[in-house]
């Protein structure tokens, strides 16, 4: 990411975040005139003990210089949680991060990686690396998802594939929030490796073919490990719930593990394991 695009990006979280805090949680009446929506530019400047001008070129994506006390009041005037304070450092201090070029860096998962995915038989588990390219899956999530082995290799974008597959647009009851906490992942990415060209080219391209993804990656959602609970309407094995952990693999080529575990007290085990064994004999 040249330092344009860093900047743009950065200008573009304030932005957003200033416009998602309600003027009530500070003090203000709800019933004060406003002309946007959030707080104002000098409101965020007071809080964080800035001066309006500085806050406002910081906002406008200016090229200053930031610290990391004066970023710290920035996060807390914002209102900012842990993931998203990580994204606003990376994007105004622009830490430099190793970039992986994937013709000459194909990740390879470990034997001990290959046997978590083996013995995590009916959870379905599968293993992204930072561009959320899918580099391994297990049994499960290859009948609960997609058959990722048909694909061509250069095809197994999770990202793209959430947009542009229809089995997997109708696999999840809320869509929107499926694919939410797969973006908040992605921009944790975008804004840690800020001199990968390649975030930049993928966005833009995603953009222009796909309107829901510009007016969800707008929303500037960030998270490094997303828990939460989503509800898949299977095709063969009808209505299944999952609870979706997301783990970082420790490595050079920042592997990441998200595992989909059977809610309890739901048959979406055992739904799980007819499917498969049905499946498995219809393939025999």
């Amino acid at each position: 990411m040249d330092d344009k695009n860093r900047l743009d990006a950065l200008s573009s979280f304030l932005k957003t975040k200033r416009s998602q805090i309600k003027p009530e949680s500070i003090g203000i009446p709800a019933g004060t005139r406003r002309r946007t929506p959030g707080l104002r530019r000098e409101e965020v400047a007071h809080l964080a003990g800035v001066s309006t001008t500085w806050y406002t070129w910081l906002e406008q994506g200016r090229d200053i210089k930031v610290s990391t006390s004066v970023l710290d009041c920035i996060s807390t005037a914002l209102q900012l949680n842990h993931d998203e304070r990580a994204y606003l450092y990376d994007l105004a201090l622009e830490v430099k991060s190793p970039i992986i070029d994937r013709k000459k860096d194909q990740p390879k998962l470990s034997p001990s990686l290959e046997r978590i995915l083996a013995e995590l038989m009916y959870c379905p588990t599968i293993i992204t690396d930072r561009h959320c390219h899918i580099v391994g899956w297990n049994n499960a999530a290859a009948h609960v998802f997609l058959d990722f082995e048909q694909l061509p290799a250069d095809q197994r974008n999770l990202i793209r594939l959430i947009f542009t597959r229809k089995e997997l647009k109708t696999l999840a009851v809320n869509w929107e929030h499926f694919v939410k906490g797969f973006l908040s992942i992605f921009r944790a990415y975008y804004g840690h490796y800020v001199g990968d060209e390649w975030y930049n080219l993928f966005i833009k391209e995603m953009s222009v073919s796909h309107p829901e993804f510009q007016s969800l990656w707008q929303e500037s959602q960030v998270s490094r490990a997303p828990e939460m609970m989503i509800e898949f309407r299977h095709a063969k094995a009808g209505k299944m719930l999952f609870n979706l952990t997301s783990l970082q693999v420790q490595g050079d080529m920042d592997l990441r593990c998200s595992i989909y575990t059977p809610a309890d007290g739901t048959a979406t085990e055992d739904k799980l394991k007819r499917l498969m064994k049905k499946i498995s004999i219809e393939g025999s």
